[in-house]
């Protein structure tokens, strides 16, 4: 449908809530869905990564995710479960702040329950990058960015001083 423009970081729609997703609202959210992947793709093509988008980062509040980590899905409503004890340090990124890295922590595996665009319920269970990923994205719909996740206030770098140091 569209590329839309991604909401960076500083922007107040980032940080509210998104409000659940109904049935009836499915058919209006399947434009939502296919605009969250244009815009992924466009990320993807410009930046050279990008795995996943929620949809308050094009600025619509609703609990939505396009995720393409090899087979492209959209996720509706989800809820982690079974966060494991077992946690892993890490630089994330986001699209909504390109250029900066935030050392976070995360589970090593969850759960997540979810429903799909025919209101289909599904559950996964996600370990390391792909755990990462979908507790991101649902920290998306709880308003909450990496920044406000980081270790300790040392937790912060751009992307390419990481990578000039990590080269020497």
């Amino acid at each position: 449908m569209a590329v839309r423009e991604i909401l960076l970081l500083g922007n107040p729609e980032l940080y509210q809530t998104a409000e659940p997703v109904s049935r009836d609202e499915l058919s209006d959210l399947k434009s939502v869905a296919e605009d969250l992947c244009d815009t992924l793709l466009d990320f993807r093509h410009r930046h050279g990564r990008g795995r996943a988008i929620a949809a308050p980062q094009i600025g619509v509040s609703k609990r939505l995710i396009f995720w393409d980590t090899g087979k492209p899905q959209v996720i509706v409503n989800p809820v982690l479960k079974s966060l494991s004890p077992d946690t892993f340090e890490l630089w994330d990124d986001c699209m909504s702040f390109p250029d900066l890295l935030v050392k976070v922590v995360r589970h090593r595996r969850c759960s997540v329950r979810f429903r799909d665009l025919e209101w289909n319920e599904t559950v996964w269970q996600l370990e390391d990058t792909l755990s990462e990923l979908i507790q991101h994205e649902c920290d998306h719909l709880d308003g909450i960015l990496a920044t406000q996740r980081a270790i300790d206030s040392r937790s912060f770098a751009f992307r390419s001083e990481i990578k000039r140091t990590a080269e020497r």
